[in-house]
């Protein structure tokens, strides 16, 4: 009974475990140090299948790694074939209706009692690691084969039995609920911070990470760049062309924004919404800002039936004054915008470098029908 209680603990202790996890990492972690303790192993792997390749892809390994083995590993995959269990439970078992179960392998070759007598890359692979046996557990999402859990025990340690083999069944299905509720919530949150258009970030993911970027900028001093652009004639193509049309020149400008953002690392690509969008950078130095935000505009002009873009920058690297918080940098961002839109600029407008950006950004609109739409508080309220 006691036994019982203990397997039972580590069920639910494993469930906990997983449910609290954030993002797929945890999840993974959390999935293979559970039952690495649960079976009282001194190693633990979760892998993928991936169909497509035809291979495992290991996804953490934990507890005590082997020399070479790294936590999340990059390259840790092993092709199908090596591995024909994995084809009988694919092909044969499960296609008839039967249920996965797990099984016991040793370092010696033969298998434990009641084990199925598999002797291959798993065996030779315990050997080297210095590993006595171990247990795989298929795991299955939506009936589908989805990867496998595997924990091992050291060279001289009791090998693992039927029950173990049975309760690693166990765990692997609690694993897999835990993949399901991991997956869901990381489709929700992209959900949350994508535009479903263009499949870039949208304004709430650019302004969580221009709040942190300002951090940066103010406790590190990394140059943050912000570019602002609107895409000219939005109006015009909905009316004449209809909104199908006004929506595929959105998502084709989408694309050449993702295509200028991978010239900068670590940029990111938003649409903040309608007809405008921005790149946000932490690192990259103003002059690489301005270059790319050149191309960006090179390239808006050739896409038809659109008619280029207006585009401003904004950048810690320059010469713009202080910047306490992000609505400063979205104002000033903002007004080389409304700058280079006034005047037709096929270039981008560039704060500090173009034209009074500053004092635009700093002055209130001249009436209630001022055009500009900068955003952030008045200079008075605190930018």
């Amino acid at each position: 009974m006691g036994g019982d209680d203990a397997r039972l603990r580590a069920v639910v202790a494993l469930a906990q475990t997983m449910a609290a996890a954030y993002t797929p990492r945890e999840s993974w972690h959390a999935a293979a140090a559970g039952a690495c303790t649960a079976l009282a192993g001194s190693f633990a792997a979760l892998s993928v299948w991936e169909r497509e390749q035809g291979r495992l892809r290991v996804l953490v390994n934990a507890g005590e790694r082997a020399e070479g083995e790294e936590e999340f590993p990059e390259a840790e995959a092993y092709p199908v074939h090596q591995f024909p269990e994995i084809t009988e439970f694919l092909h044969e078992r499960w296609a008839g209706g039967g249920e996965p179960d797990a099984w016991v392998e040793t370092a010696a070759g033969a298998p434990a009692r009641g084990a199925r007598p598999y002797c291959h890359q798993r065996v030779a692979a315990l050997r080297r690691r210095g590993r006595g046996c171990c247990v795989v557990a298929p795991v299955v999402l939506h009936g589908r084969a989805w990867g496998e859990l595997y924990v091992a025990r050291p060279a001289g340690s009791p090998v693992f039995g039927r029950d173990d083999a049975d309760f690693a069944t166990v765990l692997a299905a609690v694993v897999a609920a835990g993949i399901v509720q991991t997956e869901r919530l990381e489709e929700v949150r992209k959900l949350a911070f994508t535009d479903p258009l263009t499949g870039l970030a949208n304004r709430r993911a650019v302004d969580l990470r221009l709040d942190e970027a300002v951090d940066l900028h103010r406790t590190e001093g990394a140059v943050v760049s912000l570019v602002v652009c609107d895409l000219n004639g939005l109006k015009e193509v909905n009316d004449t062309h209809g909104h199908a049309v006004g929506d595929r020149l959105l998502e084709r400008f989408g694309s050449v924004l993702s295509l200028c953002g991978a010239m900068l690392p670590g940029a990111l690509s938003a649409r903040l919404g309608g007809d405008e969008f921005c790149l946000l950078t932490v690192g990259p130095p103003a002059d690489d800002v301005v270059r790319v935000s050149e191309e960006l505009c090179a390239r808006a002009v050739t896409l038809e039936p659109g008619d280029g873009v207006a585009c401003g920058v904004a950048s810690t690297g320059d010469d713009i004054g202080p910047v306490p918080s992000a609505r400063r940098l979205f104002r000033l961002a903002d007004a080389a915008q409304y700058q280079a839109k006034a005047a037709h600029s096929r270039r981008p407008v560039v704060a500090g470098r173009d034209g009074d950006v500053i004092r635009l950004a700093d002055s209130p609109p001249r009436s209630p029908h001022d055009r500009r739409r900068l955003r952030g508080n008045p200079p008075d309220e605190g930018r």
